[in-house]
C-alpha cells in the first residue's frame, strides 16, 4: 500500500503535516515611471518601501530600513566591502528571516545592510528573486510567484 494513497488531495489542500503545509502564492507589480519596480515589503514582520533590482546580487537594506526590519544595525559588524554607484562601502552581512510581498514569502534571505546615509531606500535583488519558483516581466508588469 502506498505511503500516502491521497497524495494529490494533500497537496491540493496542503495537508501533509509530516512535510508542513502547501504554500504558494502570486503578486503582480507594475512598474511605475522610470520602468521601476517599487513595493512595499515585510520584511521581519516590518513594512519596508523596496525598489526589485535583478542587477543586484543580494538584498540591500538601507541602514535607515534595517533599524524598521528589527535588525538593530547599530549592533552589526560593517566589514564587507560592497560597490554601489557612490563608491566601495563597508556593509554588514546578515540573514532576513523572512521578506514577503502580497503573500509571495521566502525565508531565510542572505542580505546586506550599508552603512548609514550610504544609500536612501532598499534594493530586493538576487538573493530574494532567486529564491522565488518564477519571477518575470511582461507589458509592464513584474510577475512574482513562490
Amino acid at each position: 500500500m502506498p505511503r500516502f494513497p491521497y497524495l494529490a488531495a494533500a497537496l491540493c489542500l496542503g495537508l501533509l503535516a509530516e512535510y508542513g503545509p502547501v504554500h504558494a502564492a502570486m503578486t503582480e507589480l507594475r512598474a511605475v515611471a522610470g520602468g521601476h519596480f517599487v513595493a512595499k515589503a515585510d520584511i521581519n514582520g516590518n513594512p519596508v518601501q523596496v525598489m526589485v533590482d535583478t542587477g543586484a546580487t543580494t538584498v540591500a537594506l538601507s541602514y535607515e530600513d534595517a533599524d524598521v526590519a528589527g535588525l538593530r544595525p547599530a549592533s552589526l559588524d560593517f566589514n564587507a566591502p560592497v560597490a554601489t554607484a557612490n563608491g566601495v562601502v563597508q556593509a554588514a552581512r546578515v540573514v532576513i528571516r523572512r521578506v514577503e510581498i502580497d503573500g509571495v514569502r521566502v525565508e531565510d534571505v542572505p542580505a546586506m545592510v550599508l552603512p548609514q546615509g550610504a544609500m536612501r531606500g532598499s534594493l530586493l535583488g538576487m538573493s530574494f528573486l532567486s529564491r522565488l519558483r518564477s519571477f518575470a516581466v511582461e507589458d509592464g508588469v513584474l510577475y512574482l510567484r513562490d
